[in-house]
């Protein structure tokens, strides 16, 4: 099953990918990896998870929220290569929370967007990763995801 098929079967759509917020590019394709920007979890133009986990959101939204943003990374790394199947591997995964104070389950909200993408590609989407607690980040969004894949 491709890739793709993988992500309607999960009862998953394919986002359109977001355009930037700032002066930077969605993606970078480097020989045989593709870079993503740090995705956070607009749906259809729209922010959805907005402010700090631990205070305003709970860790079930955070862990929602960092799916989302994994969909939107694979939706600007398709942007690149054309199809979700040309990925050989997805090789790093950066999450971001917004936490506040006493927060530390970012570990746990960042599995939002490792176990979908364990899901939607089996072997190739075990990866390196670091979830880091951050006091803000843009547009008070609660999560930012990037990645890093291999491609074929």
């Amino acid at each position: 099953m491709s890739f793709e098929a993988k992500i309607k079967e999960l009862g998953l759509t394919m986002p359109e990918a977001p355009k930037p917020v700032a002066a930077y590019v969605p993606a970078v394709k480097v020989e045989d990896y593709v870079y993503t920007s740090g995705q956070i979890p607009f749906v259809n133009g729209e922010l959805k998870f907005k402010g700090k986990l631990g205070k305003d959101m709970t860790l079930e939204q955070g862990y929602e929220a960092a799916k989302v943003c994994a969909l939107n990374c694979l939706a600007v790394i398709k942007g690149q290569i054309g199809s979700l199947d040309n990925i050989k591997q997805i090789v790093k995964v950066t999450g971001f929370v917004s936490s506040a104070s006493g927060f530390n389950d970012q570990p746990k909200v960042i599995n939002g967007a490792s176990e979908l993408l364990g899901e939607i590609f089996g072997e190739h989407g075990q990866h390196a990763r670091a979830a880091v607690g951050v006091n803000e980040l843009p547009v008070d969004a609660a999560v930012e995801v990037e990645m890093i894949v291999k491609v074929k």
